[in-house]
């Protein structure tokens, strides 16, 4: 039990800025097993992110809340996975080689394709927050947040490692995770699902079509990181975590159009 405690700060060490605590530690070998509980630390960004939302929606008009409430999460995590979502447009949005497309991901420039990217996501999920009622974007986020990162850490499982290893920035991701640690971070999205549908079980077609937009996306990046590069790298998993994200947020505001969904959630 020690162990998996440490093995969900070393993920929060890696993916927010939230330091672990010292008697943690660290093996190298930390941070491939600590993939497990990524979905596990989605969850908790997102329960910040809907704090914040709930919290400035009672205060402020909807679009300064969920302004708010995705500067809340970009300051806890550093904007690590929008970092990843830029670097991986820049490099995979022109027609460049396999090694081009490495080389420009390592450059911490960002390009033309990279603003887009970040434009267009962010724009989208900041437009798809302000028009969901705040009954629905507190569970969207907690949902979107988690499964997510559960989504990365499958590509982690089905894909080789594209980068050079010897020089990569977290070199133990650049193994696969075990069948147990996927199953691990399944099971934290799945969690997640079961327990808005039992709060409210209005919620299940939400969360169900959440799912299968998420699986869709997941499946797009495998096959776009696969023909493109070989294999994923730390931005593409960035890259990946972005997309389903506002995937499954996306998925609730669909649900926006199911008879009597705001009249039984708001």
């Amino acid at each position: 039990m020690a162990h998996e405690l440490r093995l969900f700060f070393i993920a929060m060490q890696f993916l927010t800025r939230v330091p672990a605590p010292r008697w943690v530690g660290f093996e190298p070998d930390w941070l491939n097993q600590s993939a497990r509980y990524f979905p596990a630390l989605g969850l908790c960004v997102g329960a910040v992110a809907a704090l914040v939302l709930w919290v400035a929606g009672r205060v402020f008009p909807p679009a300064v809340a969920v302004g708010l409430s995705m500067a809340a999460t970009l300051v806890l995590t550093g904007g690590f996975h929008e970092d990843g979502l830029a670097d991986t447009f820049d490099a995979l949005g022109g027609a460049v080689s396999r090694e081009r497309a490495l080389a420009i991901m390592k450059d911490s420039r960002i390009g033309s394709y990279g603003a887009l990217a970040l434009l267009i996501v962010l724009g989208l999920k900041a437009a798809t927050l302000t028009a969901l009622p705040l009954a629905l974007a507190v569970p969207a986020l907690l949902l979107a947040h988690t499964t997510s990162r559960a989504c990365a850490v499958l590509l982690i499982r089905w894909l080789p490692y594209a980068g050079d290893v010897e020089h990569a920035k977290a070199k133990p991701l650049a193994q696969r995770v075990s069948a147990g640690g996927v199953s691990v971070a399944l099971a934290w999205a799945m969690l997640v699902g079961a327990l808005l549908v039992a709060w409210r079980p209005a919620q299940a077609p939400l969360v169900v079509l959440s799912l299968l937009l998420a699986g869709g996306g997941t499946l797009w990046c495998f096959a776009w990181l696969h023909r493109r590069l070989g294999g994923y790298t730390g931005d593409g998993l960035g890259a990946t975590q972005q997309i389903t994200e506002l995937l499954v947020l996306l998925a609730w505001l669909v649900g926006l159009g199911g008879p009597g969904v705001v009249r039984w959630l708001a």
